[in-house]
């Protein structure tokens, strides 16, 4: 008879299935943006490859509800999970005969729609196949090899760019998406039982798994949700939740902002498809280094609110230098410090903000409806970051890219004073 760690071993091996995929998904995202200005130019490529950033951050804010509730009524994880990847694969594919900035956008966008079905459906496994108390681990787990397939992605993608033709890296990108549908086809299990997905938001180890796919609607927001989330603003003693959410409004906006530029700024400097992959390998490397050790930094003794305030405080530094060095290092000596300074944002910075903001998120939920609590945070999250991304298309066109940046740095300013006052006015507020 097998030992219990064999048989957990054997359970949770499912998740490697999941590597392939999040390789290939992992740099879809800059090659998309990558493609349009090859194919449009500098000035017209930037509104195309902002307008496909802020198409897939739209989509994704639908999709996440369609799914979650496709989720519920199938109670088919499998099934959900296998035709997603072998989709995914197909969108992927077809980018070799996509050559129009609407059709790239499109596919993008469908991209967007269909990688997300699996987010729900990978949670509930977690907490169907495993054991309650395995619930933290397994998340942790599934979180880790969806970050190293990120980063794997990048790799990939830059020894591509170096030495084949930049548009055909899809094809092993979409290759790697067929593996994993084949893999999960094998080693995904239909659970004997299954739990709906309003049970995932009563779990704090699911805050794990938000910094992987942050759109979580176990039921979607109404009006009264948003009015009984912000209406203690203006008591002092009430209004820490309002706070909170609206420091998130501007971390979300400041984010989506710079990222939707970045790319461009770099291609702007006629850094090669290479080096801008090879940038996000030293973020991806950094932001996995700051998630696994985030937990050490982040005590019971330290203010999270504290803790937030000094990472998005640095997060947003990094992108007001970054605004400065556009100016001031010109064409390639921008690598250095563009790599540099967006490893500390997007890496470390990102890494303790997002595990400290998140586990204020479920803090302040406590006692009140998980489900319409988790759907505003959602919504807050996918809302900011798109109209981020459409204010980026703005003021990179018209004001440029160093001004973009500071705008960015600004937004990230205003979230740090606001996390700082909650960090004054609500100082015992620990990770607990």
């Amino acid at each position: 008879m097998p030992t219990q760690p064999n048989r957990l071993a054997k359970r949770i091996s499912w998740v490697y299935a999941t590597l392939s995929v999040n390789i290939a998904l992992g740099p879809i995202g800059t090659f998309v943006q990558l493609y349009l200005l090859m194919l449009y130019g500098h000035e017209a490529g930037t509104v195309y490859a902002v307008l496909a950033v802020a198409a897939f951050n739209a989509v994704s804010i639908p999709a996440a509800l369609i799914w979650g509730v496709a989720a519920d009524r199938l109670h088919k994880r499998k099934i959900i999970i296998v035709s997603s990847y072998l989709l995914t694969a197909v969108l992927l594919l077809s980018f070799l005969v996509t050559s129009s900035a609407t059709g790239v956008i499109v596919v993008y966008s469908l991209v967007s729609f269909i990688s997300s079905a699996t987010a729900t459906p990978l949670d509930l496994l977690i907490m169907e196949t495993e054991p309650k108390n395995k619930w933290a681990t397994g998340f942790a787990k599934l979180s880790l090899v969806s970050s190293i397939g990120v980063m794997l992605g990048f790799v990939l993608s830059s020894f591509w760019a170096q030495y084949m033709p930049e548009q055909w890296l899809v094809i092993p990108l979409g290759v790697l998406s067929l593996v994993s549908a084949v893999m999960s086809l094998v080693l995904v299990p239909e659970p004997l039982f299954v739990f709906e997905r309003e049970v995932i938001g009563m779990h704090k180890p699911l805050s794990q798994r938000l910094a992987a796919f942050p759109l979580v609607f176990l039921k979607f927001p109404n009006l009264y949700d948003f009015r009984s989330t912000f209406k203690g603003l203006r008591n002092e003693l009430t209004s820490y939740v309002p706070m909170l959410y609206i420091s998130l409004i501007f971390f979300y906006l400041g984010s989506g902002i710079f990222n939707a530029a970045f790319v461009p700024s770099l291609s702007s400097h006629l850094l090669s498809g290479s080096d801008v992959y090879a940038i996000s390998v030293v973020a991806m490397i950094a932001q996995i280094l700051a998630f696994r050790y985030a937990g050490k930094y982040i005590t019971e003794e330290k203010s999270l609110a504290m803790i937030a305030t000094q990472s998005v405080t640095l997060r947003g530094a990094c992108y007001a230098l970054l605004g400065i060095t556009f100016v001031v290092f010109p064409g390639a000596l921008f690598l250095l410090p563009s790599a540099v300074l967006y490893a500390i944002a997007a890496g470390a910075c990102f890494g303790i903000y997002y595990t400290a903001s998140n586990t204020m998120v479920f803090n302040s939920i406590g006692g009140r409806n998980h489900g319409s609590s988790l759907g505003v945070y959602s919504a807050v999250v996918g809302i900011a970051t798109t109209i981020g991304s459409l204010l980026s298309g703005l003021t990179s066109v018209y004001l440029g890219f160093d001004i973009t940046f500071l705008v960015a740095g600004g937004m990230l300013g205003v979230s740090a004073l606001i996390t700082l006052r909650l960090a004054r006015n609500h100082g015992q507020e620990t990770n607990n």
